[in-house]
């Protein structure tokens, strides 16, 4: 369909998954909406990080691609706030709240109309050469005519199929953006991030504070999460996306050993703080690099199943683990000896090590080079 229809259609998911929440009669409706909407986010995170990586200029692609993670991390923020504007409508607030979300959904579908198809998928599936050369002269406007066709030269000859056998996504020659995709995604799950967002007033009511405090607390956590994110779309592209995780796993460490730590000796008082600090590293590190490294690794011809593949594992740990995590609470005892969930923090706090050491031995770095380039120094020819 081309990355320009793909995220067209997203936004008709949307604005169906609002109304059909907001005019739901039933449960049954509801969840269906509901599903159509989870749909619409699924492909939005493959299709939008890898549109922004194929149309942005090496120099920035980081910042670009990285407002993917921002926008999501600001509609959280605005999410709340929308639902504290409406709260007070009477006893169908839900579907206000819910069915609002068709607004930006009506707008971001309209603007869409706009957008110019990526180049790379002209010229790698459409063999368009005329359209790639005037989206590309849109993306490079100082570039000269010549340097616009040696550019999309350097695309055509990166997306040529290759002549050895065992080609296609799943080979042995794509083994290292594979290997990357994944395990990016994995560790980007095991971190618990999805578990500490989604059960934050629940690990805060385990330190002794109130529902109401707790609640508070996990307020706090969606502006720490809103600012670090911004710091990392700012350092991006300075300091580069291994550095980043370098930052991002250090900060990991700490803030989990320390949260491990606390429940352990009782030490509850420290514990807020230690969750701000994690989600200060998770947004600086894991967050703003996920979506953005996994739109760079792989070849024009396969980028989007290789997007597939992160964000298909991305969400399926996402599920298992916030599936799980109440489990873990619950068979270390926590709920009834709080200091038992520090086995919880520390097993997040070895995964950190492991990630660590991933990063150390097998992450590239992928700041300011072409698309084409870094499929050279990944040894995809």
């Amino acid at each position: 369909m081309g990355r320009r229809a793909t995220l067209q259609w997203i936004g008709v998911l949307y604005i169906l998954s609002a109304l059909g929440c907001a005019l739901a009669n039933d449960v049954t409706t509801f969840i269906i909406a509901r599903f159509i909407g989870g749909i619409g986010i699924g492909v939005s995170t493959i299709v939008a990080p890898l549109y922004i990586s194929e149309i942005a200029p090496p120099a920035v692609r980081g910042r670009l691609a990285g407002m993917f993670q921002f926008n999501i991390v600001f509609g959280i923020v605005v999410a709340f706030a929308s639902n504290a504007v409406l709260a007070g409508t009477g006893e169908q607030a839900w579907r206000w709240m819910l069915g609002v979300a068709a607004v930006p959904s009506v707008l971001y579908t309209l603007f869409c109309l706009a957008l110019p198809e990526s180049p790379r998928w002209l010229l790698a599936r459409k063999g368009d050469r005329a359209g790639a050369l005037a989206v590309l002269r849109l993306i490079l406007p100082q570039a000269s005519e010549q340097e616009l066709a040696a550019q999309a030269d350097a695309i055509e000859q990166a997306s040529a199929e290759p002549v050895q056998t065992g080609s296609g996504f799943w080979s042995w020659r794509l083994r290292k953006p594979i290997a990357l995709a994944f395990l990016v995604a994995f560790f980007n799950q095991l971190s618990g991030i999805n578990a500490i967002l989604y059960f934050a007033p629940r690990i805060f009511e385990l330190t002794g504070m109130g529902a109401e405090a707790a609640l508070l607390q996990s307020v706090g956590i969606g502006i720490t999460n809103l600012v670090f994110t911004f710091a990392g779309l700012w350092l991006i592209d300075r300091l580069g996306r291994r550095s980043l995780l370098y930052i991002g796993s250090v900060g990991y460490i700490v803030a989990l050993g320390l949260c491990a730590w606390a429940f352990q000796t009782g030490h509850f008082a420290i514990v807020p703080a230690c969750i701000f600090a994690f989600i200060a590293a998770h947004a600086v590190g894991q967050g703003a690099v996920i979506w953005v490294l996994i739109s760079e690794i792989f070849p024009n011809r396969y980028r989007a199943q290789g997007q597939t593949l992160g964000s298909a594992t991305h969400w399926v740990f996402a599920a298992v683990l916030t599936t799980v995590f109440p489990k873990m609470v619950e068979l270390s005892g926590a709920n009834q000896q709080p200091t038992q969930a520090s086995w919880i923090f520390l097993f997040f706090c070895l995964m950190m090590v492991l990630q660590l050491v991933w990063v150390r031995l097998a992450v590239p770095e992928t700041k300011g080079v072409a698309l084409e380039q870094i499929q050279r120094q990944l040894g995809i020819d």
